[in-house]
């Protein structure tokens, strides 16, 4: 892969330009309606950055200016028949998200207009997330489909606002409003249009893409750690068997050992700018 390199299908736009790669969802006519292929896509994608080491920061956004994605394209699901149609689609979808989750950069989620459904789990799955003024966000799927979430999707958006909030957005089936989204902690910074989101975005990718990577892949794991819990009430925290290792004593030895650290070292006490390398 080059400096600059682009991947373009019908449905998805990626490229990648001084270690910053761009995921378009590109269905601007359907307001960006999810498709299945689109939802394997973005998971393909996440791979790509992983294999190739070289991207720093993922911004993931709509085409136009109407939506981010407005959910799932509900064609997709006139082939489900049984239950377990609905059971293989919700573990798709926790595989799609959780592929965000692990990828070991920052990603940052560009909000202009819809963000509903799928595209709103996609946004809480990211770890920072700007909208413009007229962005709307919501899971109104009580007065749609009558579907459900997934208790990953539950987790993951209760993190963020609450188990009470979680309940207003669902049980009133109303879209949260940029300010109020702000407010909340659903969003991170409204912006006026969207213009102004693709430039704050490239910003923000471009500041975080210039700090050390191991700080931002471990706190990243970290916190997702913390809140992969499973049925019974136990957590992932990585601890070894032995009982040798404490939770996330992986985490500190990948930073503090790391040639990074050194490098942070040496050049604060220079008084000059570190050059990480992300080892």
């Amino acid at each position: 892969m080059t400096t600059s390199d682009a991947t373009h299908t019908d449905e998805l736009l990626f490229t990648v330009e001084g270690g910053i790669a761009r995921l378009t969802l590109n269905r601007p006519q359907a307001r960006n309606a999810l498709t299945f292929g689109m939802y394997q896509g973005l998971i393909d994608a996440c791979a790509r950055i992983e294999a190739e080491g070289r991207v720093k920061a993922l911004v993931i956004a709509g085409a136009g200016e109407k939506a981010f994605a407005a959910g799932t394209d509900i064609a997709q699901f006139r082939s489900f028949t049984s239950a377990q149609d609905a059971i293989d689609y919700e573990r798709f979808m926790d595989r799609v998200m959780g592929a965000l989750e692990r990828l070991s950069v920052p990603t940052i989620a560009a909000i202009a207009g819809a963000c509903t459904g799928g595209g709103a789990a996609i946004a809480a799955a990211c770890d920072l997330r700007l909208a413009t003024r007229d962005a709307r966000l919501g899971f109104p799927i009580a007065r749609t489909l009558g579907n459900c979430l997934s208790l990953g999707n539950l987790r993951r958006l209760s993190a963020l606002i609450g188990p009470a909030r979680v309940k207003d957005m669902i049980f009133t089936a109303r879209l949260v409003g940029a300010e109020e989204a702000l407010a909340i902690g659903l969003v991170g910074e409204v912006v006026t249009d969207a213009e102004a989101l693709a430039a704050r975005a490239t910003e923000l990718a471009t500041l975080v893409a210039g700090h050390a990577p191991l700080t931002l892949r471990a706190t990243k794991e970290g916190l997702r750690r913390l809140q992969d819990t499973d049925d019974a009430g136990q957590d992932h925290l990585g601890q070894d068997h032995s009982g040798q290792d404490r939770p996330g004593d992986d985490l500190i030895r990948l930073c503090y050992t790391s040639a990074d650290f050194r490098e942070g070292m040496e050049a604060f006490l220079a008084k000059r700018p570190p050059a990480w390398t992300g080892r």
